[in-house]
């Protein structure tokens, strides 16, 4: 079956952007996430198929570039492509519009959990060869992820209690939530005068609501690195690296 990319118009709110009007990182990722969902949905894997089975999707990875990260704009167009599965893992890119120019590109890795056993499942056999999620096939112009290290210093850390309207419907954080408390990490004239030029995440562990985060990060230049902890037990749950750029230059 010929791979199709889906489409979808999103119009941004002042409750979504920043004092200068910056789209706000976790809306983007929320953007993402749902379109995600829907495009599943939509083509037969998503939440009502795979509940049945007591099977849930988790999002591992991001890698996410910009050619210019959503300023002042109160519309996106975002596309969604399901780019197929490994044995273990399944693979969707996104793009990110401002009309017909490219303002962003990402990459995401997404796995099926068994909800009993917590292991991961065969995504063929789980989605019973849904035609459309077929093997992966490699492209030239594929995002590569970087690897995402630990931190060597901490420069800032904050800890923050997870609220009810942090849990999704897997009973867990949603994923979007993670970017919030990392960033909340960084000083506010940093945050004032930056825009994110590169994103990789990679997410590790569930926490769920009664727990606290420990929110730790490492600053260099325009190069800014997080963990998320539990803070109870010290377990890393999240792993971040961003490039940033000041928000007045035009990103390259």
């Amino acid at each position: 079956m010929e791979k199709k990319v889906f489409t979808e118009s999103v119009k941004i709110r002042y409750s979504e952007m920043d004092f200068d009007l910056v789209l706000k990182p976790s809306v983007l990722l929320h953007f993402l996430q749902d379109m995600a969902s829907d495009n599943a949905e939509q083509l037969g894997f998503g939440y009502s198929f795979i509940v049945k089975k007591n099977l849930a999707w988790f999002l591992l990875k991001y890698r996410i570039e910009f050619e210019d990260y959503p300023c002042g704009l109160y519309d996106l167009r975002l596309t969604t492509e399901p780019r197929g599965y490994n044995k273990l893992f399944a693979f969707r890119d996104f793009g990110i519009y401002d009309g017909e120019k490219l303002l962003g590109r990402a990459a995401s890795t997404w796995s099926l959990v068994d909800l009993d056993t917590k292991s991961l499942v065969p995504v063929a056999s789980a989605l019973e060869n849904n035609p459309y999620m077929q093997p992966f096939e490699k492209r030239e112009n594929d995002l590569i992820y970087e690897k995402v290290r630990p931190l060597e210093h901490v420069d800032v850390e904050k800890i923050f209690e997870i609220r009810f309207d942090d849990i999704d419907v897997n009973k867990h954080v949603n994923n979007a939530n993670y970017i919030i408390w990392a960033f909340e990490s960084l000083d506010f004239d940093f945050r004032g005068r930056k825009k994110l030029k590169s994103l990789d995440i990679v997410f590790k562990k569930e926490i769920k609501f009664g727990n606290k985060i420990l929110s730790q990060a490492e600053i260099s230049g325009d190069i800014t690195n997080h963990v998320l902890k539990n803070a109870e037990t010290g377990e890393d749950l999240c792993l971040i690296s961003a490039k940033w750029t000041d928000k007045a230059q035009k990103i390259i």
